[in-house]
């Protein structure tokens, strides 16, 4: 069983993962589906790649990305919403079990948009799996998933444009300070948003 594990591993590796990404955006789509769903890749250093070797056309990337990956999260998803609280809880403490229910009750759009912002190691698919576990809506949460890859990789691209293709290896290597920037961006923008809407909502 492991010689054919690493065997499909070196296919994917020397096969699929170079034929995909000859088709341009559209592979970007396909390898972001894989890589949310079943077949972990190296996202980041293959988009500061794609970006750096398609400049024009960044945004493109950056999007189908984007859609690629919130498509790929449904089967996660799907599989939490299935039965998956009992799964989770062997895999976590009851403690940090809570934890994210209560994130989920008070927040599920950004329990979901602020850990698809963040690079490895942060534990995407464990709050992925739990958005279905506590039953969120599919259209809010294909919406956060985009929304929160689309923020994480539009600053990539930022950085490889500004700096060149080695800018995922310095994401990769501060993920910790990356982790950080990201997360007060979200809030401080959320809190924005948030005051602006009750303001309005004042107004009105």
């Amino acid at each position: 069983m492991k010689h054919f594990f690493l065997r499909l591993a070196a296919f994917w590796k020397i096969v699929m993962l170079p034929a995909l990404a000859k088709l341009g955006f559209w592979g970007a789509a396909a390898i972001a589906l894989l890589d949310s769903s079943s077949i972990p890749v190296p996202m980041d250093a293959y988009l500061a790649i794609a970006i750096w070797n398609a400049k024009g056309h960044f945004w493109l990337y950056v999007l189908m990305a984007s859609a690629g990956s919130a498509i790929g999260g449904l089967l996660p998803y799907a599989l939490g919403r299935a039965g998956g609280e009992l799964f989770l809880m062997k895999r976590i403490n009851r403690e940090r079990f809570e934890a994210i229910r209560a994130r989920f009750e008070r927040q599920e759009f950004l329990a979901v948009m602020i850990p698809s912002m963040l690079p490895p190691p942060a534990p995407w698919k464990v709050f992925i799996f739990a958005s279905g576990v506590f039953e969120m809506r599919v259209a809010p949460f294909m919406l956060a998933v985009f929304c929160g890859r689309a923020v994480r990789w539009f600053l990539l691209a930022f950085l490889v444009l500004k700096l060149g293709p080695g800018a995922a290896d310095m994401v990769a290597h501060h993920a910790v300070a990356t982790v950080c920037v990201v997360g007060v961006l979200a809030v401080g923008g959320f809190a924005l948003w948030w005051m602006r809407k009750k303001r309005t909502g004042r107004l009105l």
